[in-house]
């Protein structure tokens, strides 16, 4: 027997408003509502449950509300139906309420195939009135609640508190705005950092028919959990300090590295060594331009050098300012004239121009050898910044190559022509005496065989090549993810390696949509562990380390990447130490079990929403379960992630050591035999010196060339 829809609506009531307010709803339950599983919507389901939906009806459809908390309180008066003998005393009794936090609208959107239709919208225009009843779910309304929206093209898991509703997202909005995966270790974050990446590809082949996607993910994998996580996917680069089989060698050469950076490695100090520093870069990178460089090449990168000195000495003031100041610069005037020799391949008309100007040198300088103070004067300055430019010009100079040329441009160069650019402008500038410790770094990383192997010279490699490897060609054909494990990066380079391939995408998708007419490129840069990375860092520190500029690096594209077509996705453990600035600019958070009160405190700082039952779950969420929210989700909603086989998973699992100590549940061989944990420390140990192996000998004797080197370190025993 059907129920008529007015009796169909009265079953599915459970109880009536008796508290409103803007933030939180309060119900008083009837006493015939469930209280434990509800059968009146068609399929069992629990109720009442925390976080879970009712419905309210108003003049547009329903409020659909979240419920915070459930209580009883004693009353003396319970509204008890059917009861009309007043004769009767009433004793206390028990009555049920509950908090709803209000999320938006359920509005009816026709029929489709002989069912009702409903679409969710997020936001309350008005709010219900005390004594409004309110309702359970169907199983349809329900679904609608997680499964309206426009554009929901990847399925990510289902909602256990919306009937296993899909769960699905739209890329454009979860990783534009950037999305942030927060949880504790084992919450099973990496595999669903690595499932948002695999769930995504598979459903842009289904769109293309089969056809590999047109995408772009750089995941930087500080553990090297994620080198076989997506093999099955068409083409993925994988790149790490160790070349290998289906691994590439990670190569960052020295001159993709900006003056910040530079800077950063160095530790160069404000005020004598970074100007040095940014000097020398910029004459080393517009140095390599010639690719054969002449005497007369040389003499007008040394012109345009003194130019630049000359006016930075102009601005200083310094030949005027004071006695000190000015018997500097008259000692460096000595050291640039020595610098002016003729030979044999100028010009005469280059001849000429150098002859006058040395001449001008010698009389200024004649004119004062025996002051004191050898005070300048501005028009003597000018008068030789005038001569200077005029040699410049005569050589090929002009004046747009006396301005400085940036000394963050990528044009490659040795670490020898930088050391040797250093010293020279250090030379000219007069601070030779202060610049040491910064060659003496800069020399420590060009004889440093684990850096070498990483940030080299590296010749050969070509900017567009690195490119096209890194980013991906024309269409993705070479693959749409590149994973770039930084395990065993040495520590002293690798935030400084993170922060120039994150610079180095940026940078280039700014330029790709200057050529193209504002169009972007879309990109994904997954930043896993990103708390050591992203780590906050004082902003009044007058010399930034390396750690430091990494994060700027990451900062500025939470802050522009959006514009330029570069998502970012970021996962942590320890949402507290991450940067303020980055966090603020994830749109997106997939939130997984986090227990530590720092970490959630932050986290209900962060989320905008009004969530405070929901995300009270999150100490006590199951692995694969997390709470998705944010310009991705039409409301927040508790998700059970969909399941990676295992090989598909990042090799992130917890140690076995039951199965090592006991034997159960070890792998088995072809034979069924158990496969023992065995170790072989010296073949570790010869790795972990760079020490080279030859193939083991016939009669299996031990390493000899690893061997004969340990004796060689240590002696024989």
């Amino acid at each position: 027997m059907s129920l008529s829809p007015l009796a169909h609506a009265d079953s599915l009531r459970i109880g009536t408003i008796d508290f409103v307010s803007p933030d939180e709803i309060k119900v008083l339950l009837d006493i015939e509502a469930p209280d434990s599983v509800s059968l009146n919507t068609g399929t069992p389901r629990p109720f009442p449950r925390i976080n879970g939906y009712v419905l309210s009806p108003s003049d547009q459809g329903y409020l659909v509300a979240q419920v915070e908390w459930i209580t009883v309180e004693r009353s003396q008066y319970p509204k008890r139906k059917g009861m009309q003998d007043f004769g009767l005393v009433d004793l206390p009794y028990p009555l049920r309420k509950m908090s709803l936090n209000p999320l938006g609208l359920l509005l009816y959107a026709g029929e489709i195939d002989g069912k009702d239709r409903y679409e969710f919208r997020r936001g309350v225009q008005a709010y219900p009135s005390v004594g409004d009843p309110v309702l359970l779910p169907t199983q349809v309304q329900l679904r609608a609640i997680v499964e309206s929206g426009e554009n929901r093209r990847v399925k990510i898991g289902v909602s256990p508190l919306a009937a296993n509703a899909e769960v699905r997202i739209d890329p454009d909005r979860l990783f534009g705005r950037h999305l942030a995966v927060l949880g504790n270790t084992g919450s099973g974050k990496s595999c669903s950092v690595a499932g948002l990446v695999r769930w995504s590809m598979d459903a842009a082949r289904k769109a293309r028919n089969g056809a590999d996607p047109n995408a772009r993910f750089i995941v930087l994998d500080p553990n090297g959990e994620y080198a076989n996580t997506f093999t099955g996917m068409g083409k993925a680069r994988v790149f790490a300090v160790n070349q290998s089989e289906g691994v590439e060698q990670l190569q960052v050469p020295l001159w993709f590295w900006n003056s910040a950076e530079w800077s950063a490695f160095t530790q160069a100090s404000a005020k004598t060594q970074r100007p040095t520093l940014v000097q020398a870069l910029r004459s080393v990178r517009d140095g390599s331009i010639d690719a054969a460089p002449t005497a007369s090449s040389n003499m007008r990168r040394y012109l345009r050098s003194l130019v630049s000195a000359v006016h930075i000495e102009r601005s200083a003031g310094g030949p005027w300012k004071g006695s000190g100041q000015a018997r500097g610069f008259r000692d460096r005037l000595r050291a640039w004239n020595e610098g002016l020799v003729d030979d044999v391949a100028f010009t005469p008309q280059e001849s000429h121009a150098l002859s006058q100007l040395s001449k001008h040198f010698t009389q200024l300088l004649g004119t004062h050898q025996e002051d004191w103070p050898p005070v300048f004067t501005r028009q003597e300055v000018d008068t030789l910044l005038r001569q200077l430019s005029k040699t410049h010009s005569t050589f090929g100079g002009s004046d747009t190559d006396a301005l400085p040329i940036d000394a963050d441009i990528p044009r490659p160069f040795t670490g020898d022509q930088l050391l040797r650019s250093v010293e020279a402008n250090a030379e000219l500038m007069g601070v030779s005496e202060h610049v040491e410790t910064m060659l003496m770094r800069i020399r420590t990383i060009l004889s440093d065989s684990r850096v070498k192997t990483i940030a080299g010279d590296m010749e050969g490699v070509e900017l567009h090549d690195w490119l096209t490897s890194y980013l991906g060609d024309s269409q993705a054909s070479n693959g749409s993810v590149t994973v770039i494990d930084l395990s065993l990066v040495p520590a002293e380079v690798v935030h400084i390696i993170t922060a120039v391939i994150a610079r180095m995408t940026l940078e280039a998708l700014q330029r790709y949509r200057k050529l193209n007419a504002g169009k972007t490129l879309p990109t994904v840069l997954v930043m896993e562990e990103a708390h050591t990375f992203i780590r906050r860092y004082p902003d009044d520190a007058e010399n930034q380390n390396s750690a430091a500029i990494c994060c700027q690096v990451f900062e500025k594209i939470a802050r522009e990447g959006r514009k330029f077509g570069l998502g970012l996705l970021l996962s942590s453990q320890r949402p507290s130490e991450l940067s303020q600035t980055v966090l603020s600019q994830c749109n997106n958070y997939l939130l997984h079990r986090i227990s530590n009160d720092r970490d959630q405190e932050l986290v209900h700082k962060l989320v905008p929403d009004n969530l405070r039952g929901l995300l009270r779950d999150l100490p006590s969420l199951p692995a694969r379960h997390a709470i998705l929210l944010g310009w991705a989700s039409e409301l927040p909603v508790l998700v059970r992630m969909s399941n990676l086989p295992k090989d598909q998973r990042p090799k992130s699992d917890d140690p076995d050591f039951w199965a090592v100590w006991s034997g159960d549940g070890l792998d088995k061989d072809p034979e069924g035999c158990d496969i023992e944990r065995t170790v072989d420390w010296q073949s570790v140990a010869a790795d972990w010196q760079q020490i080279p192996q030859n193939e083991e000998s016939e009669d299996g004797s031990d390493n000899l060339t690893a061997r004969k080197r340990q004796e060689d370190l240590y002696g024989k025993s």
